[in-house]
């Protein structure tokens, strides 16, 4: 990726971190001008999503402290991924970040 593309899907890129609202508002205005930056960066937060179900649901169903865990690791890996975006970095997320590039590699 190059500075002007990196510049350019900067802004839907930290949108995209902000609720599942921002993250839809981020796909679809990225439809037509096909961000390679911020494609990355939806693909990341499509994962802590689907992290955020997770913990969710171990701390729903299994009531322990377990969930709570995940849920603060799903936290800082958000932080992690919005951080990046706001420093213009394709970063993937720790441990999991190159398994949602992977998963998730046909939005583009």
């Amino acid at each position: 990726m190059n500075s002007q593309t990196i510049e350019e899907g900067r802004g839907l890129a930290i949108l995209s971190y902000f609720t599942f609202i921002g993250l839809i508002i981020a796909i679809i205005m990225n439809l037509n001008k096909k961000n390679e930056f911020t494609f990355f960066h939806i693909r990341q937060m499509l994962g802590l999503i689907l992290m955020l179900i997770i913990s969710n649901t171990v701390e729903a169903y299994v009531h322990s402290w377990l969930g709570t865990i995940l849920w603060a690791i799903t936290f800082l890996c958000w932080l992690h991924g919005l951080i990046n975006a706001i420093t213009r970095k394709p970063t993937p997320i720790p441990f999991l970040g190159d398994k949602f590039q992977n998963w998730f590699q046909n939005i583009k």
